[in-house]
Protein backbone atom coordinates (compact mmCIF):
# COMPACT_ATOMS: atom_id res chain seq x y z
CA UNK A 1 0.00 0.00 0.00
CA UNK A 2 1.23 3.48 -0.91
CA UNK A 3 0.96 6.39 1.44
CA UNK A 4 -1.61 9.12 0.80
CA UNK A 5 1.16 11.65 0.01
CA UNK A 6 2.75 9.43 -2.67
CA UNK A 7 -0.43 8.74 -4.65
CA UNK A 8 -0.76 12.20 -6.39
CA UNK A 9 2.84 12.05 -7.61
CA UNK A 10 2.27 8.58 -9.02
CA UNK A 11 -0.84 9.69 -10.87
CA UNK A 12 0.96 12.72 -12.36
CA UNK A 13 3.88 10.55 -13.47
CA UNK A 14 1.61 8.00 -15.11
CA UNK A 15 -0.26 10.76 -17.00
CA UNK A 16 2.99 12.17 -18.40
CA UNK A 17 4.23 8.73 -19.44
CA UNK A 18 0.93 7.94 -21.21
CA UNK A 19 1.07 11.21 -23.20
CA UNK A 20 4.67 10.49 -24.24
CA UNK A 21 3.79 6.95 -25.28
CA UNK A 22 0.88 8.07 -27.54
CA UNK A 23 2.13 11.05 -29.63
CA UNK A 24 -0.65 13.28 -30.96
CA UNK A 25 -0.94 13.99 -34.70
CA UNK A 26 -2.48 17.37 -33.97
CA UNK A 27 0.53 19.68 -33.55
CA UNK A 28 1.25 23.31 -34.26
CA UNK A 29 3.52 22.24 -37.14
CA UNK A 30 0.59 20.43 -38.76
CA UNK A 31 -1.57 23.52 -38.31
CA UNK A 32 1.04 25.71 -40.00
CA UNK A 33 1.29 23.28 -42.93
CA UNK A 34 -2.49 23.23 -43.40
CA UNK A 35 -2.66 27.01 -43.10
CA UNK A 36 0.10 27.44 -45.69
CA UNK A 37 -1.63 25.08 -48.09
CA UNK A 38 -4.92 26.92 -47.61
CA UNK A 39 -3.20 30.19 -48.44
CA UNK A 40 -1.65 28.82 -51.62
CA UNK A 41 -4.97 27.31 -52.79
CA UNK A 42 -6.76 30.63 -52.18
CA UNK A 43 -4.11 32.40 -54.28
CA UNK A 44 -4.59 29.86 -57.08
CA UNK A 45 -8.35 30.39 -56.90
CA UNK A 46 -7.89 34.15 -57.31
CA UNK A 47 -5.67 33.62 -60.36
CA UNK A 48 -8.02 31.15 -62.05
CA UNK A 49 -11.05 33.36 -61.44
CA UNK A 50 -9.21 36.34 -62.94
CA UNK A 51 -8.14 34.30 -65.97
CA UNK A 52 -11.74 33.14 -66.44
CA UNK A 53 -12.94 36.75 -66.49
CA UNK A 54 -10.24 37.73 -68.99
CA UNK A 55 -11.08 34.74 -71.23
CA UNK A 56 -14.80 35.59 -71.09
CA UNK A 57 -14.03 39.13 -72.22
CA UNK A 58 -11.78 37.94 -75.07
CA UNK A 59 -14.29 35.33 -76.22
CA UNK A 60 -16.69 37.97 -77.58
CA UNK A 61 -13.96 39.46 -79.79
CA UNK A 62 -12.77 36.03 -80.86
CA UNK A 63 -16.30 34.96 -81.82
CA UNK A 64 -16.86 38.08 -83.92
CA UNK A 65 -13.55 37.60 -85.72
CA UNK A 66 -14.40 33.93 -86.34
CA UNK A 67 -17.76 34.81 -87.91
CA UNK A 68 -16.13 37.36 -90.19
CA UNK A 69 -13.33 34.98 -91.21
CA UNK A 70 -15.83 32.32 -92.28
CA UNK A 71 -16.83 34.49 -95.22
CA UNK A 72 -13.25 34.40 -96.50
CA UNK A 73 -12.68 30.69 -95.99
CA UNK A 74 -16.05 29.49 -97.26
CA UNK A 75 -15.71 31.62 -100.41
CA UNK A 76 -12.35 30.04 -101.21
CA UNK A 77 -13.72 26.56 -100.52
CA UNK A 78 -16.62 27.28 -102.84
CA UNK A 79 -14.15 27.89 -105.67
CA UNK A 80 -12.76 24.35 -105.39
CA UNK A 81 -16.23 22.92 -104.95
CA UNK A 82 -17.52 24.56 -108.14
CA UNK A 83 -14.44 23.44 -110.08
CA UNK A 84 -14.70 19.91 -108.61
CA UNK A 85 -11.02 20.00 -107.70
CA UNK A 86 -9.43 16.81 -106.40
CA UNK A 87 -5.92 15.94 -105.17
CA UNK A 88 -3.43 15.00 -107.85
CA UNK A 89 -2.51 11.35 -108.09
CA UNK A 90 0.96 10.20 -108.95
CA UNK A 91 4.09 8.49 -107.72
CA UNK A 92 5.99 10.34 -105.03
CA UNK A 93 3.33 13.00 -104.51
CA UNK A 94 3.23 14.16 -100.93
CA UNK A 95 0.45 15.71 -98.92
CA UNK A 96 1.11 18.82 -96.87
CA UNK A 97 -0.68 19.15 -93.53
CA UNK A 98 -0.79 22.60 -91.93
CA UNK A 99 -1.55 22.31 -88.21
CA UNK A 100 -3.03 25.50 -86.70
CA UNK A 101 -2.37 25.69 -82.95
CA UNK A 102 -0.89 28.43 -80.74
CA UNK A 103 1.90 29.14 -78.26
CA UNK A 104 -0.30 29.28 -75.16
CA UNK A 105 -1.55 26.56 -72.85
CA UNK A 106 -3.98 26.31 -69.92
CA UNK A 107 -6.80 25.58 -72.35
CA UNK A 108 -7.60 21.92 -71.83
CA UNK A 109 -6.97 19.44 -74.64
CA UNK A 110 -7.27 21.85 -77.59
CA UNK A 111 -3.73 21.29 -78.86
CA UNK A 112 -3.64 17.62 -77.88
CA UNK A 113 -6.69 16.96 -80.04
CA UNK A 114 -4.84 18.23 -83.12
CA UNK A 115 -1.77 16.10 -82.37
CA UNK A 116 -3.91 12.99 -81.85
CA UNK A 117 -5.73 13.65 -85.14
CA UNK A 118 -2.41 13.83 -87.03
CA UNK A 119 -1.15 10.61 -85.46
CA UNK A 120 -4.42 8.80 -86.14
CA UNK A 121 -4.85 9.85 -89.78
CA UNK A 122 -1.24 9.39 -90.89
CA UNK A 123 -0.75 5.80 -89.73
CA UNK A 124 -1.70 4.34 -93.13
CA UNK A 125 -0.30 7.20 -95.28
CA UNK A 126 3.21 8.11 -94.14
CA UNK A 127 3.99 10.14 -97.30
CA UNK A 128 3.33 13.63 -95.96
CA UNK A 129 4.98 16.77 -94.61
CA UNK A 130 3.98 19.00 -91.71
CA UNK A 131 3.82 22.75 -91.33
CA UNK A 132 3.07 23.63 -87.70
CA UNK A 133 1.76 26.96 -86.49
CA UNK A 134 2.29 27.33 -82.74
CA UNK A 135 4.72 25.90 -80.22
CA UNK A 136 2.20 23.67 -78.45
CA UNK A 137 1.49 21.35 -81.39
CA UNK A 138 5.17 21.42 -82.35
CA UNK A 139 6.21 20.20 -78.90
CA UNK A 140 3.81 17.26 -79.11
CA UNK A 141 4.40 16.26 -82.73
CA UNK A 142 8.18 16.64 -82.53
CA UNK A 143 8.31 13.53 -80.39
CA UNK A 144 6.66 11.32 -83.02
CA UNK A 145 6.84 13.14 -86.40
CA UNK A 146 10.01 15.22 -86.18
CA UNK A 147 11.26 14.06 -89.60
CA UNK A 148 8.05 15.21 -91.29
CA UNK A 149 8.19 18.82 -90.03
CA UNK A 150 9.44 21.09 -92.80
CA UNK A 151 8.34 24.46 -91.44
CA UNK A 152 7.07 25.84 -88.16
CA UNK A 153 5.94 29.25 -86.94
CA UNK A 154 5.70 30.79 -83.48
CA UNK A 155 4.30 34.06 -82.19
CA UNK A 156 1.28 33.90 -84.51
CA UNK A 157 -2.12 34.88 -83.14
CA UNK A 158 -1.01 36.38 -79.83
CA UNK A 159 -4.26 38.31 -80.00
CA UNK A 160 -7.04 37.90 -82.57
CA UNK A 161 -5.45 36.56 -85.81
CA UNK A 162 -5.27 39.00 -88.71
CA UNK A 163 -5.37 38.53 -92.47
CA UNK A 164 -1.89 40.08 -92.70
CA UNK A 165 -0.49 37.22 -90.62
CA UNK A 166 -2.29 34.71 -92.82
CA UNK A 167 -0.81 36.28 -95.96
CA UNK A 168 2.70 36.04 -94.47
CA UNK A 169 2.17 32.39 -93.60
CA UNK A 170 0.76 31.59 -97.05
CA UNK A 171 3.75 33.28 -98.68
CA UNK A 172 6.19 31.07 -96.75
CA UNK A 173 4.20 27.89 -97.45
CA UNK A 174 3.97 28.57 -101.18
CA UNK A 175 7.76 28.96 -101.38
CA UNK A 176 8.37 25.40 -100.13
CA UNK A 177 10.37 23.52 -102.81
CA UNK A 178 8.29 20.33 -102.79
CA UNK A 179 5.31 19.91 -105.13
CA UNK A 180 2.40 18.63 -103.06
CA UNK A 181 -0.68 16.83 -104.25
CA UNK A 182 -2.82 18.93 -101.94
CA UNK A 183 -2.60 21.09 -98.84
CA UNK A 184 -4.74 20.12 -95.87
CA UNK A 185 -5.27 22.74 -93.16
CA UNK A 186 -6.05 21.20 -89.77
CA UNK A 187 -7.76 23.33 -87.12
CA UNK A 188 -10.28 23.14 -84.28
CA UNK A 189 -13.80 23.87 -85.50
CA UNK A 190 -15.90 25.93 -83.10
CA UNK A 191 -19.22 24.16 -82.44
CA UNK A 192 -20.36 25.98 -79.32
CA UNK A 193 -18.88 27.50 -76.18
CA UNK A 194 -18.16 24.10 -74.65
CA UNK A 195 -17.29 21.84 -77.60
CA UNK A 196 -15.01 21.74 -80.64
CA UNK A 197 -13.64 19.14 -83.02
CA UNK A 198 -10.55 18.83 -85.26
CA UNK A 199 -11.51 19.62 -88.86
CA UNK A 200 -9.64 19.97 -92.15
CA UNK A 201 -10.09 22.29 -95.11
CA UNK A 202 -8.46 21.69 -98.48
CA UNK A 203 -6.21 24.17 -100.28
CA UNK A 204 -5.14 22.66 -103.62
CA UNK A 205 -2.16 23.44 -105.82
CA UNK A 206 -2.30 25.26 -109.17
CA UNK A 207 -1.86 21.96 -111.05
CA UNK A 208 -4.79 20.42 -109.20
CA UNK A 209 -6.94 23.46 -109.97
CA UNK A 210 -6.11 23.46 -113.68
CA UNK A 211 -6.83 19.71 -113.85
CA UNK A 212 -10.32 20.22 -112.40
CA UNK A 213 -13.22 19.07 -114.62
CA UNK A 214 -15.03 22.43 -114.47
CA UNK A 215 -11.99 24.69 -114.53
CA UNK A 216 -12.66 25.81 -118.11
CA UNK A 217 -15.90 27.49 -117.01
CA UNK A 218 -13.90 30.15 -115.15
CA UNK A 219 -12.25 31.32 -118.43
CA UNK A 220 -8.87 32.18 -116.88
CA UNK A 221 -6.36 33.00 -119.60
CA UNK A 222 -3.41 34.39 -117.62
CA UNK A 223 -1.37 31.60 -116.04
CA UNK A 224 0.28 34.02 -113.63
CA UNK A 225 -3.12 34.84 -112.21
CA UNK A 226 -3.59 31.28 -111.01
CA UNK A 227 -0.54 31.45 -108.77
CA UNK A 228 -1.83 34.62 -107.13
CA UNK A 229 -5.29 33.09 -106.85
CA UNK A 230 -3.92 29.98 -105.21
CA UNK A 231 -1.87 31.99 -102.67
CA UNK A 232 -4.83 34.25 -101.91
CA UNK A 233 -7.11 31.25 -101.46
CA UNK A 234 -4.57 29.64 -99.12
CA UNK A 235 -4.40 32.85 -97.08
CA UNK A 236 -8.20 32.95 -96.82
CA UNK A 237 -8.34 29.37 -95.59
CA UNK A 238 -5.53 29.96 -93.10
CA UNK A 239 -7.26 33.07 -91.79
CA UNK A 240 -10.46 31.08 -91.31
CA UNK A 241 -8.65 28.22 -89.58
CA UNK A 242 -6.66 30.49 -87.27
CA UNK A 243 -9.73 32.47 -86.19
CA UNK A 244 -11.75 29.31 -85.56
CA UNK A 245 -8.88 27.81 -83.57
CA UNK A 246 -8.42 31.03 -81.59
CA UNK A 247 -12.10 31.08 -80.61
CA UNK A 248 -11.89 27.41 -79.53
CA UNK A 249 -8.77 28.12 -77.49
CA UNK A 250 -10.30 31.08 -75.64
CA UNK A 251 -13.52 29.16 -74.98
CA UNK A 252 -11.61 26.10 -73.73
CA UNK A 253 -9.43 28.30 -71.50
CA UNK A 254 -12.49 29.88 -69.94
CA UNK A 255 -13.99 26.45 -69.25
CA UNK A 256 -10.67 25.15 -67.89
CA UNK A 257 -10.29 28.13 -65.53
CA UNK A 258 -13.91 27.74 -64.42
CA UNK A 259 -13.31 24.08 -63.56
CA UNK A 260 -10.05 24.96 -61.82
CA UNK A 261 -11.80 27.60 -59.72
CA UNK A 262 -14.50 25.12 -58.69
CA UNK A 263 -11.91 22.50 -57.77
CA UNK A 264 -9.95 25.06 -55.76
CA UNK A 265 -13.12 26.09 -53.93
CA UNK A 266 -13.84 22.46 -53.03
CA UNK A 267 -10.28 21.94 -51.79
CA UNK A 268 -10.50 25.12 -49.69
CA UNK A 269 -13.66 23.78 -48.03
CA UNK A 270 -12.05 20.42 -47.24
CA UNK A 271 -8.84 21.94 -45.90
CA UNK A 272 -10.80 24.48 -43.86
CA UNK A 273 -12.68 21.64 -42.14
CA UNK A 274 -9.39 19.80 -41.57
CA UNK A 275 -7.81 22.97 -40.16
CA UNK A 276 -10.71 23.56 -37.78
CA UNK A 277 -10.67 19.96 -36.54
CA UNK A 278 -6.90 19.99 -36.10
CA UNK A 279 -7.00 23.28 -34.21
CA UNK A 280 -9.78 21.98 -31.98
CA UNK A 281 -7.74 18.86 -31.26
CA UNK A 282 -4.71 20.99 -30.32
CA UNK A 283 -6.81 23.17 -28.04
CA UNK A 284 -8.44 20.13 -26.42
CA UNK A 285 -5.05 18.51 -25.84
CA UNK A 286 -3.66 21.65 -24.22
CA UNK A 287 -6.71 22.00 -21.99
CA UNK A 288 -6.34 18.37 -20.89
CA UNK A 289 -2.70 18.99 -20.01
CA UNK A 290 -3.54 22.14 -18.07
CA UNK A 291 -6.35 20.44 -16.16
CA UNK A 292 -4.19 17.41 -15.40
CA UNK A 293 -1.36 19.61 -14.15
CA UNK A 294 -3.71 21.73 -12.01
CA UNK A 295 -5.33 18.58 -10.56
CA UNK A 296 -1.94 17.13 -9.74
CA UNK A 297 -0.88 20.36 -8.04
CA UNK A 298 -4.07 20.43 -5.97
CA UNK A 299 -3.62 16.83 -4.89
CA UNK A 300 -0.05 17.48 -3.88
Amino acid sequence: MLSRAARPALRAGSAVSSRAAAPSAATFATLREIEGRLKSIRNIEKITKTMKIVASTKLNRATRAMQESRKYGQTSSELYTQAETKPLEGEGKKKLIVVCSSDKGLCGGVHSALARYVRRTTIDSPNFDLVIIGEKAKAQLSRTHAKHIVLNFSGVGKDVPTFTESMSLADQIVMLPTEYSDVEILYNKFINASSYEPTTVEAFSVEALTASPNFSSFEVEDDGLLGNLREYSLANSLFWALCEGHACEISARRNAMDNASKNASEMIGKYQILFNRTRQAVITGELCEIIAGASASDDM
